[in-house]
């Protein structure tokens, strides 16, 4: 049996939880997963503090299991707080490719049409690597760090996600018209990766036009893979999600040679927490790629297609998608669909 640490975060987070575990249990996906169900989040920080959002016991879990299926979590600002419990996985366990598919599903297009297209982030360096200083009371200091090998690597991973999907492009952003060396290193990185595979083009965008072309014309990176360095694509992730109508259809998976981790690429939402009204498609979703990942791909496929057919039905769908059905209405309906095509 596979097992899967499931963290409840907080905001809507432990609610979502719910929501997968409705959908999860109804394809008996619980017969061969141990869904490890564990505390971890700022709410929970407040109640006992630490050096992590995460509990020891979370962290001794993880170190177990095969995946994590991570629910939205806050991270809360300032000096003195821990660091993001997301990117402390990350760096832990060196989850060095983030992967955001941002694609129209169930025919819900947002404002600018259809799209189709997928954002493959480095998720180990940058400036997210945590080094900063204070220089004076007037004066912080962050460095960011680019290496050879971090770039190397995914960029060959986004050249291998364009090479399985068959698409013919892979567009890398950066800023080498500034940062000459740590940018211009990632797109030399990116040039010679290039020549591995020949069949396919690379594009190389400054990142703020990139910015612009894609509420420009985001169908001009329609099977396109875009990849580039972290904070990048962290912020452009968020933009490109605006495209398909509701951050939270938004899944996303963090991989590394032997771990995985999969989650929503939103957040916590506080301010909708316990209400069961929002849109649980990404964390179900993030589930359906975890089953995939762990070789359950019938069940993975099972879910992806109830999910599709839901939406495109809008009939139970949560009310940034034009319904009124609550989280775990909209969970049901899929789980439901989901067992069917299994024939369950």
């Amino acid at each position: 049996m596979r097992r899967a640490v499931v963290i409840k975060g907080d905001g809507v987070g432990p609610e979502l939880v719910e929501a997968a575990m409705i959908v999860m249990r109804a394809i008996r996906a619980d017969e061969k997963i141990e869904f490890d169900i564990r505390e971890g989040g700022s709410e929970w920080w407040m109640k006992h503090g630490g050096d992590s959002y995460l509990p020891p016991e979370t962290w001794e879990a993880i170190k177990r299991a095969d995946v994590v299926y991570k629910a939205p979590m806050t991270t809360i600002f300032g000096p003195g707080t821990p660091r993001s419990a997301v990117i402390a996985i990350r760096q832990t366990f060196d989850l060095y490719a983030n992967l955001r598919p941002v694609r129209t599903i169930g025919g819900i297009e947002g404002p600018l049409g259809y799209v189709d297209m997928l954002f493959v982030r480095e998720n180990t360096e940058g400036l997210y690597c945590g080094i900063e200083f204070q220089v004076d009371p007037d004066t912080a200091i962050a460095l960011r760090k680019i290496t050879r090998k971090s770039s190397e690597r995914i960029i060959r991973f986004a050249f291998k996600e364009a090479k399985a999907r068959g698409w013919k492009t892979v567009v890398v952003v950066h800023k080498s018209n500034v940062l000459k060396l740590t940018d211009g290193l990632f797109l030399e990185c990116a040039r010679k990766v290039a020549e591995e595979f020949p069949d396919i083009e690379l594009q190389d965008y400054v990142v703020d036009n990139f910015a612009q072309q894609l509420v420009k014309n985001p169908q001009r990176f329609n099977y396109n893979v875009i990849v580039g360095p972290n904070l990048y694509m962290d912020v452009l992730t968020d933009e490109a999600g605006a495209l398909i109508g509701s951050i939270g259809m938004l899944y996303s998976a963090n991989i590394g040679d032997n771990f995985a981790m999969f989650e929503p690429a939103h957040g916590s939402a506080p301010k909708y927490k316990g209400q069961y009204k929002v849109n649980p498609t990404a964390m179900i979703l993030s589930g359906a790629w975890m089953l995939d990942y762990l070789g359950f791909k019938e069940l993975g496929k099972a879910v992806f297609e109830a999910t599709e057919e839901v939406i495109s039905e809008r009939k139970v769908v949560t009310y940034d998608l034009g319904g009124s059905a609550s989280t775990l209405e909209m969970a049901k309906a899929i789980a439901d669909k989901a067992k069917a095509k299994l024939g369950l």
